[in-house]
């Protein structure tokens, strides 16, 4: 069966596993799916991400959360844009997260960037998630 909304499975996938202290956890493949993990890597929200070939055909990504002190360091991670509410902003109507702290991820025509990324380009685009 296929699903409606993948990213905001991985999104899930993310948060359970922070919540119940996992080191290591598994999602399926896409681009949209890396070009994500890769914004959060470089950001230094989790430690990284490797993706392989599970059986022929089928690939999975292998994601390594990270901690600090003890707790998780992705505090809230939320889907903004949903497959029936789709949120589009311009540069510059685009929120902070946090005053600063967090990070948006966005969709853009030059592909998939964090909002400080869409800001210093001059583009914006539909807003992902939301990091913090």
């Amino acid at each position: 069966m296929s699903m409606s909304d993948p990213l905001a499975d991985l999104l899930s996938r993310i948060r359970n596993g922070q919540r119940s202290r996992k080191d290591v956890i598994l999602a399926p493949a896409s681009r949209l799916h890396e070009n994500v993990l890769e914004i959060l890597k470089r950001e230094g929200y989790i430690r990284g991400y490797t993706v392989a070939e599970s059986r022929p055909g089928v690939r999975e990504i292998k994601i390594e959360l990270k901690y600090h002190e003890g707790g998780p360091v992705i505090r809230e991670i939320d889907r903004i844009s949903k497959p029936g509410r789709r949120v589009y902003c311009k540069i510059r109507e685009l929120p902070r997260v946090y005053n600063g702290l967090g990070i948006s991820i966005l969709s853009t025509p030059r592909g998939v960037m964090s909002d400080a990324e869409a800001r210093t380009a001059n583009v914006g685009g539909e807003v992902l998630c939301r990091v913090f």
